[in-house]
């Protein structure tokens, strides 16, 4: 019989999804519940059914799971973000590598076993970057949160327990400052109120703080005094606006001041010496990403004559920690100021330029000229977006013929697609090695080392 909505069944969760939601079956059909452990056996509400699968909603536990914890965080479930937290931390990296496998079976077709995940060193208050939307709460008064799930209902969260608390602080005060000055929260529907976003971010080893407000138009009132409060209280090394009065999703616009500072944080990761801003893409939990870059260094073996392309590159940090071991570094990125910066953190490393380029082009269309113009690299990186690499990428690539192609991926799916398409014209792959960047959430990193077949 099919199930029918607000039907209450007893089941037994079985797995997780790789969105993290339990697995249960019922006469046949999948079901679907957030929150739930692999062991849990609950009261489950169905609350959408559908023709081979459903959802529900764990409305009882009755026996918990060997994996299961009690969440420390009042408002993870309808936040959304940690969708893990139930989990023990084993019990989460033991899902992950799961996650990671199921991808690379069922999508990319390999019979190929992952290897055990490599978990973060920290697994709360590990993200140096957090960007919190403001709106208006119960009384009227700028608050900020996180957005609940297919939504932008902001749900208020004091204490984050994935950054470090002095960023959930100095939230907590400059929407106080907000209140005292009449500095008002944006409201998406009128396009009205002052302060779209707060954008924060720390230099994870040397400690340096930013903090950016997001403005609807071009400022607000009281800026400099409320922004040199901030900076005595916090001792922020630079503070920020920018702005964007645009109708869109997007969360900065494109011009952007210094009200503080000089304007960026410094840092260093993996032997790399870096300036940022607000613009350039870095990785949020900065002592996971240095057991990642090691991994991707093991698996690229570089050796000194090589000429390594770097595609996807960002800021260039992850061609720029191996540069060491070869004779060229090659990086192709899409956004203006990344390519800027990886341009001076190669200049401060004292690289020439024939030591290391970096080029502001599409991905593609920069492999797809390589490849032309008979470029040979030795060892290629891919470091694509979620939705992976486009057609034109992969086959540039293979039209180049490196030695050795190391992928890197925050999402399994799209990874093991790619990889398929790899594998079925010529490059054989040797190890899928899953790394922890966000623990608590659902996602999870992966690295693929494939071989040219000879």
């Amino acid at each position: 019989m099919p199930l029918t909505k607000n039907q209450l069944v007893t089941l037994s969760i079985e797995s997780l999804s790789s969105d993290g939601s339990g697995v249960a079956h019922c006469d046949g059909q999948a079901v679907f519940v957030p929150g739930a452990a692999p062991g849990d056996v609950a009261a489950i509400r169905i609350i959408k059914p559908m023709k081979s699968y459903a959802f529900g909603r764990l409305e009882r536990l009755l026996t918990p799971g060997p994996g299961r914890v009690p969440p420390d965080c009042k408002v993870c479930v309808p936040c959304g973000g940690c969708s893990l937290r139930h989990l023990s931390y084993e019990a989460e990296c033991a899902a992950k590598t799961t996650f990671v496998q199921d991808a690379f079976t069922r999508l990319g077709g390999l019979t190929l076993a992952v290897e055990p995940i490599l978990p973060s060193p920290l697994a709360d208050r590990y993200r140096n970057k957090v960007q919190l939307p403001v709106g208006a709460g119960e009384d009227g008064l700028p608050q900020t949160g996180f957005f609940a799930g297919r939504s932008h209902r902001i749900i208020p969260c004091p204490d984050c327990k994935l950054q470090p608390e002095w960023m959930n602080e100095l939230a907590t005060r400059t929407c106080a400052l907000f209140a005292k000055y009449g500095v008002t929260s944006y409201d998406e529907e009128r396009l009205t109120g002052h302060i779209r976003h707060l954008y924060i971010r720390q230099g994870w080893q040397s400690g340096q703080r930013l903090l950016c407000f997001v403005v609807n138009g071009r400022d607000f009132p009281h800026a400099q005094e409320i922004a040199a409060t901030l900076q005595q209280e916090f001792a922020l090394t630079t503070v920020l606006l920018n702005q964007n009065g645009g109708r869109t999703n997007v969360i900065l616009g494109s011009e952007t001041r210094t009200l503080f500072g000089p304007g960026v944080v410094e840092d260093v990761l993996a032997g790399v010496p870096l300036k940022m801003g607000v613009h350039e893409f870095y990785q949020v939990n900065t002592p996971a990403a240095e057991v990642l870059y090691a991994k991707i260094r093991e698996f690229a073996a570089l050796r000194p004559t090589d000429f390594l392309l770097d595609l996807y590159c960002g800021m260039g940090t992850i061609g720029l920690s191996m540069q060491a071991d070869c004779a060229r570094l090659v990086g192709v990125e899409l956004v203006p100021q990344a390519v800027e910066e990886a341009k001076a953190t190669a200049a401060r490393l004292g690289l020439a330029p024939e030591r290391a380029t970096f080029y502001c082009i599409d991905a593609g269309q920069a492999a797809a000229h390589f490849a032309e113009a008979g470029e040979k690299p030795d060892v290629i990186v891919l470091d694509p977006p979620r939705k992976g690499c486009d057609l034109a990428t992969l086959d540039a690539v293979l039209a180049m013929a490196p030695r050795t192609v190391v992928m890197v991926s925050c999402n399994a799916a799209t990874a093991a697609r790619d990889v398929k398409y790899l594998a079925q014209n010529g490059y054989q792959p040797q190890k899928i090695q899953p790394v922890d960047l966000f623990p608590r959430t659902k996602h999870v990193e992966s690295i693929v080392l494939l071989a040219r077949a000879e």
